[in-house]
C-alpha cells in the first residue's frame, strides 16, 4: 500500500466518495486556477504592489475568518445544498470578475470579489472533511482521506499552471469564464451524491444556539479528546515551517545557484513529495499505532532542514524539500483521520472549523516571522532553529504518554 496510487484505487472504488472527491478537486482547481488572473488583471490596471497585497489579503483573509463560522454552517445546514450554493456563488463571482474585466469597471470590484469568492468556500472544506466518514468504511477512511490531500496538493501546484497557460492564450476574462464553469462542475458532482449521506447530523439532534455557544461546542469537542491540541498543534507548526519556507527558499535557491527559478524548483518538489506519500500516509493512518506515525512524519518535516541549510547541490535540496512534502502530508492525513474517528460527528465540522483557520494562520506567521530571524541569524540559523523546535516539539508533546483517564485513538497501543 505505500503505491502512491492505492489510496486513489481505494477511494475512487467507491461511487459516493468517487463524487465527493470529483466536486473537491473541480473546486480546489478554481480556488487555485483564477489566481494569476486576478493579479494580472489588478497590477495590469494599476501597476500597484500594494493594490496586488491588497487582493491577496481579501483572497485569504476571509477563509481564516470565516472557518469557524463555516464550520458551524456545516453542522447545521444540509451539507449538500451548503456545498452546491459554495459553488454557485463562488460561479457567479468568477462570472461578475469576467465582466469587470471586459468592461473596464472600477477595480475595487477585484478584491471585494475575491473576498466573497473566498468567503462562500469557508464551509466547503469542514463539510467534506465530516461527510467522509460517513461515506467510507473505518478501514477505507486513511485511503479517502490521503485521496483528498493528494487532490488539494495536485490544485495547489496544477491551478496556477493551468492559469498560466490560460493567460498566455486568452485573457483575464477568458480565465475567469473557465475558472467559473470548474465551480459549476464540482456543484454537478455533489449533486449527485444522495442527500442523506451529506445530512448534518447536529441539524436533526441539536437546537440551534448563538455563535458564541456553537463555537465553544467545536473546542469543547476538541478538548474533548485526550490528543486534539497536540495532532492540531502539530498541524499548525507544519504549516508555519511552510509559510517560512516560501520566504527561505527565495534565499536558498540564489545561494544554489539557480536564482529566482531555484524557488519555483523547491516548491515543487515540496509538492510532489507530498503526493509521492500518499500509499506511506494511507498506511501510517491505518497503522495500530498512529501515535507513532505522526511522530515519524513530524520528524520528516524537522529533520530535512538543518541539512537544507548546509548542502550546497540542487539535486540534494529537491529530495530533502520533497521528504518535508512527504512529511507534511502524512501528518495531515493522520491527523485528519484521528480527529473524524475520535470526535462526535454532531460537532465535528464545528472542531474542525476552528482548527482549518488555525493551520491558515500557521502559514501566514511563518511568512512573517521569517525575514525577523533571517536577519537576525540567517537562513542557515532559521533552518536550524525551525527543524530543532519542530523536534522539540515531536520529544516534548506527541511523545508523551497518554492521560488515563479518557481514552484516545491515537494511543490505542500504547
Amino acid at each position: 500500500m505505500l503505491n502512491p496510487v492505492s489510496p486513489f484505487r481505494v477511494a475512487l472504488s467507491v461511487r459516493n466518495i468517487r463524487l465527493l472527491l470529483a466536486g473537491l478537486a473541480a473546486s480546489q482547481a478554481g480556488d487555485w486556477l483564477y489566481n494569476l488572473a486576478l493579479l494580472a488583471l489588478v497590477y495590469g490596471r494599476t501597476h500597484s504592489s500594494a493594490w496586488v497585497g491588497l487582493t491577496t489579503a481579501a483572497r485569504i483573509l476571509p477563509e481564516v475568518a470565516l472557518g469557524p463560522l463555516g464550520g458551524i454552517l456545516a453542522d447545521r445546514i444540509d451539507r449538500r445544498e451548503l456545498m452546491i450554493g459554495s459553488d454557485v456563488i463562488r460561479a457567479g463571482t468568477m462570472a461578475t470578475l469576467a465582466v469587470v474585466a471586459v468592461a473596464h469597471a472600477p477595480i475595487i470590484f477585484a478584491p471585494i470579489l475575491a473576498a466573497v469568492c473566498t468567503g462562500a468556500g469557508s464551509a466547503y472544506a469542514p463539510c467534506v472533511v465530516a461527510v467522509l466518514p460517513r461515506l467510507a468504511t473505518d478501514e477505507q477512511l486513511p485511503a479517502a482521506n490521503a485521496a483528498r490531500v493528494s487532490i488539494q496538493s495536485i490544485c495547489i501546484v496544477a491551478g496556477p499552471l493551468f492559469g498560466a497557460i490560460l493567460m498566455l492564450v486568452g485573457s483575464p476574462a477568458v480565465a475567469f469564464t473557465i475558472n467559473g464553469i470548474t465551480f459549476l462542475a464540482g456543484a454537478l458532482a455533489v449533486a449527485r451524491l444522495p442527500r442523506s449521506a451529506l445530512h448534518a447530523p447536529a441539524a436533526a439532534t441539536e437546537t440551534p444556539q448563538g455563535l458564541h455557544r456553537e463555537l465553544k461546542a467545536g473546542w469543547e469537542a476538541l478538548r474533548g479528546y485526550n490528543h486534539a491540541i497536540a495532532i492540531v498543534g502539530a498541524n499548525i507548526i507544519s504549516s508555519a515551517v511552510y509559510g517560512a519556507l516560501t520566504v527561505v527558499f527565495v534565499i536558498l535557491g540564489h545561494r544554489l545557484g539557480v536564482g529566482a527559478a531555484g524557488y519555483g524548483y523547491l516548491l515543487a518538489a515540496m509538492g510532489a513529495g507530498g503526493v509521492l506519500a500518499a500509499g506511506i500516509s494511507n498506511k501510517a493512518a491505518s497503522s495500530e499505532n498512529p501515535r507513532r506515525a505522526l511522530i515519524a512524519s513530524m520528524l520528516a518535516v524537522g529533520a530535512p532542514l538543518p541539512l537544507l541549510a548546509v548542502t550546497g547541490w540542487l539535486p540534494v535540496a529537491l529530495v530533502l524539500a520533497g521528504v518535508f512534502g512527504a512529511g507534511t502530508f502524512t501528518a495531515e492525513v493522520v491527523g485528519d483521520t484521528c480527529l473524524q474517528r475520535s470526535l462526535d460527528p454532531a460537532v465535528f465540522a464545528r472542531a474542525y472549523g476552528l482548527a482549518l483557520p488555525a493551520f491558515l494562520g500557521g502559514i501566514a506567521a511563518g511568512a512573517l516571522i521569517a525575514p525577523l530571524t533571517i536577519t537576525l541569524v540567517g537562513v542557515t540559523g532559521t533552518l536550524i532553529m525551525i527543524g530543532a523546535a519542530v523536534i522539540a516539539y515531536c520529544t516534548l508533546v506527541l511523545n508523551q504518554p497518554r492521560r488515563a483517564d479518557r481514552p484516545a485513538v491515537l494511543a490505542a497501543t500504547d
